[in-house]
């Protein structure tokens, strides 16, 4: 299991950051075409706003876009060393960062938050965490408030990774099998249905699930985009299976200019129907 221990100690002691988590936007080129070409495209109907909470920003990858689009942005992470980046990174008055112990948000008054956002970070955490972060979030958002979480769904193919628990075999597998066999450090505990059913629970209604894959043809994650019910762009949740999220993030790469990135994904997103759009109830 992937603890809050586990990954403390991750975060802060083994992995490097030596290009400050940079080379996680690899397979669309770049942080910033990733931006634009992948993110934007899915979170634009929520942006501008004025009040953004970040959880898990690392060293500041989405932070640098996210700033920009509102008046004030808080972070949070449960690594010093983290803090310490986006602290010297981003030092102002319109933005704010903070140490949790990877489960709090204590610091963050209720009602004062109009979006809060994670990517490439929650991937890496247990049900009992995402339970606890909505728990907080269903009294930090403002009524209109609006979540974006990408999250694990590595949980709906736990059976089709039993050879993990046997370790001649799964070092067979991971031989024979490259890159289908890897989690990536997705968790088993979450799936988005467990997802839904936890923001359910606490006033919070998912409005879209987008399923995607990531460095293999499983759909082994998942962005959740919620708000309080009863908000105005409260909606019937609508669950899409993508296994195309990574031959999207090769044509963004491959766009021959920045400008070019949203309109490289264009194609890929057309087959699935075209990006989800968030009209606010009157």
């Amino acid at each position: 299991m992937q603890t809050v221990q586990w990954n403390r100690r991750w975060w802060s002691e083994r992995y490097h950051w030596s290009d400050a988590g940079d080379q996680w936007s690899e397979p669309w080129g770049d942080p910033e075409r990733q931006w634009w070409g992948c993110l934007w495209p899915r979170i634009c109907s929520f942006l501008p706003t004025e009040q953004i909470l970040e959880i898990g920003p690392g060293f500041g990858r989405w932070t640098q876009f996210l700033l920009p689009q509102c008046e004030r942005l808080t972070a949070v992470d449960l690594t010093e060393r983290c803090v310490t980046a986006c602290r010297r990174r981003f030092d102002g008055k319109r933005f704010a960062c903070h140490q949790n112990d990877g489960r709090s948000l204590d610091m963050i008054p209720d009602s004062s938050i109009d979006l809060a956002f994670s990517f490439d970070s929650l991937v890496h955490v247990e049900s009992d965490v995402i339970a606890t972060y909505l728990h907080q979030l269903s009294a930090k958002l403002t009524p209109n408030g609006v979540g974006i979480l990408h999250h694990s769904n590595l949980g709906a193919y736990r059976r089709q990774f039993w050879f993990r628990k046997v370790p001649l075999v799964r070092s067979l597998v991971k031989r024979h099998r490259g890159d289908s066999c890897q989690t990536h450090g997705r968790t088993f505990s979450v799936t988005a249905a467990r997802f839904d059913q936890l923001a359910d629970e606490t006033g919070l209604k998912c409005i879209s699930q987008e399923l995607i894959n990531w460095k293999s043809e499983l759909l082994t994650d998942c962005i959740s985009i919620f708000t309080p019910t009863g908000s105005a762009w409260s909606t019937a949740n609508r669950l899409r299976q993508n296994p195309h999220f990574m031959a999207e993030a090769a044509a963004i790469r491959n766009a021959p200019a920045m400008v070019d990135c949203a309109v490289a994904a264009e194609p890929t997103m057309a087959a699935q129907g075209g990006w989800f759009r968030y009209p606010q109830a009157a």
